[in-house]
């Protein structure tokens, strides 16, 4: 890149990328200059994509072999090994969506950074465009104006003033005069190409910048909506949400990847063109603008001199002398021909309107409007545009990093479930604390002797829970008593008895009954055990 250039420094990323291997297809080195229209450069950006397929390809075969290992080598189901595992999943799961909240996160800012950029490069385009048509469309009104308006008032003055040699000499004069501001106007180079292929540029850039900018919108959306659902799954345990996340996984796996080896091939063309985008530009206009005037609009320095400066002098010195001519005319020959002041005047309006024309095509062709132009598209791509790819290049290697962990996590989860599922299909259905054979009890009340059970609670509860026994009690009495605590649970305790039917809570053991209960004999007690085993 050229000393003068200061104006524009290419940032260190685009160095980065533009020092990264340029390799064609048969694994040979090639210059990393960018020259998108060289098949060997097309290549290289192309072997990069390939390494992200192999990428793709590794994490893929990991994931199999990862799946193969754990449908083969069984482990042993105990309560030990439980615990761990639904801990590493649990971890695993989080793990996952911590990861592509950060990648959708960046995912986001890259692709605004990046739709910033493209923006800012097809406004240049535009405004450049819009100068350069005005440029055109000044040159050619002007050259229209001087060859049809002009020749046609001096054909007639030449018929008035046929007497006067003079006069007629003049007309000649000023008739060279537009010759020549013709010829300068013609030396000027053609625009209207131009014009068309930054046009043309712009409107291709700005629908596959729109386009890129909603599928990478929507891939965010889907990463997300993948890992919340997936997350849910897990929660819920629900075996056909896992089973549908998974496959999605893999299909997100898959554009990730993709994304990734399309983000890093742009990348890295795009440093290679911002490093010395000058040389490209001097190669793609060789041939239809001069190298001294693409000079003059790429670098702008007050070194360079201005290569339309010699034709705008000899345009503004023919108007000048074309405007004294007139003048002289309307002065000497109007009272000789009054005829004449017509055409005159008219010639006088075309030189003013040449006049005009000429200083706003002085400013139109002035470096500093169009290298500013230049220099903000070249910010636009190169900073904001290729940071922002950078930054979708890290969204896409997190979100496989994210989504690798969850295909890791989900087919773990969906064992554990299924274990847990076999473990309850072979509790028995007679187990009375089975929550199935609670839910079968409640659903059938005829299927169980609970309401019995109560019912016998109940009505003990309303004879002896209010009143409690005295002090002084016969063995008899507190033999029956105690037998018909035993069947609640062996324990005399009025807590113990089922709540169902009763009628009044159960009261708790007052210092009498501990009494009376301690006061028993060793036989009373034999008795009463006998009583609980009958």
């Amino acid at each position: 890149m050229s000393s003068a250039r200061v104006d524009y420094i290419a940032p260190w990323w685009t160095y980065w990328l533009h020092n990264f291997p340029h390799i064609n297809l048969r694994f040979q080195p090639i210059d990393n200059s960018f020259q998108p229209e060289e098949e060997n450069y097309q290549q290289s950006l192309i072997f990069l994509g390939c390494v992200a397929a192999a990428g793709l390809g590794l994490n893929l075969l990991c994931l199999a072999i990862y799946l193969s290992c754990l449908c083969c080598c069984r482990k042993d189901e105990e309560e030990e090994s439980k615990k761990p595992n639904s801990c590493c999943v649990t971890w695993s799961a989080v793990t996952a969506g911590l990861i592509t909240c950060v990648a959708v996160g960046v995912g986001f800012y890259g692709n605004s950074e990046t739709n910033d950029g493209v923006y800012q490069l097809t406004y240049s385009l535009y405004n450049a465009n819009h100068t350069l048509g005005g440029v055109d469309s000044l040159v050619t009104g002007t050259m229209g104006s001087m060859r049809s308006g002009l020749h046609q008032h001096l054909a007639r003055l030449d018929e008035i003033f046929a007497t006067r040699g003079d006069y007629v000499q003049t007309l000649q004069f000023m008739q060279q005069m537009a010759d020549n501001v013709i010829k300068q106007l013609i030396g000027l180079p053609d625009w209207a190409e131009a014009k068309m292929d930054l046009a043309s540029i712009a409107d291709q850039t700005a629908n596959v910048e729109y386009y890129r900018w909603l599928t990478y919108l929507l891939l965010l959306i889907v990463d997300l909506i993948i890992c919340l659902l997936a997350c849910l799954g897990l929660a819920k345990q629900s075996r056909w949400l896992l089973t549908t996340m998974m496959v999605f996984g893999v299909l997100t796996l898959v554009l990730s990847w993709t994304s990734l080896g399309a983000d890093l091939a742009t990348a890295v063309g795009t440093s290679d063109f911002c490093v010395s985008p000058d040389k490209y530009l001097l190669s793609q206009t060789k041939g239809i603008i001069g190298t001294d005037i693409v000079h003059y609009y790429l670098y702008c320095n007050q070194t360079l001199s201005n290569p339309f400066q010699q034709p705008l002098t000899i345009f503004q010195r023919s108007l000048t002398t074309m405007q004294i001519q007139i003048q002289g005319l309307l002065q000497f020959a109007v009272p000789l021909f009054p005829t004449a002041e017509r055409d005159l005047l008219g010639i006088q309006h075309v030189l003013n309107s040449s006049e005009a024309s000429l200083h706003q095509l002085t400013a139109l062709l002035d470096c500093r409007g169009l290298n500013k132009d230049y220099l903000d598209a070249m910010v636009g791509v190169c900073y904001d545009g290729v940071e922002g790819v950078l930054y979708l290049c890290l969204f896409s290697t997190l979100a496989a990093c994210a989504f690798t962990v969850m295909l890791c996590a989900i087919p773990r989860a969906w064992r554990q479930i299924a274990c847990r599922e076999r473990d309850y299909d072979d509790i028995d259905e007679e187990d009375p604390f089975n929550p199935r054979a609670r839910r079968i009890g409640s659903q059938n009340p005829n299927l169980t002797n609970m309401h019995s059970f109560c019912s016998y609670s109940s009505s003990m509860g309303s004879q002896s829970s209010l009143h409690p026994p005295a002090p002084a009690v016969s063995n008899a009495p507190m033999s029956e008593y105690m037998n018909q605590t035993a069947l609640f649970g062996g324990n005399p305790r009025y807590e113990n008895v089922p709540l169902i039917g009763r009628g009044s809570p159960p009261p708790s053991y007052s210092p009498s009954m501990r009494a009376t209960y301690l006061s028993m004999t060793e036989e009373q007690r034999r008795q009463f055990g006998n009583d609980f085993q009958a």
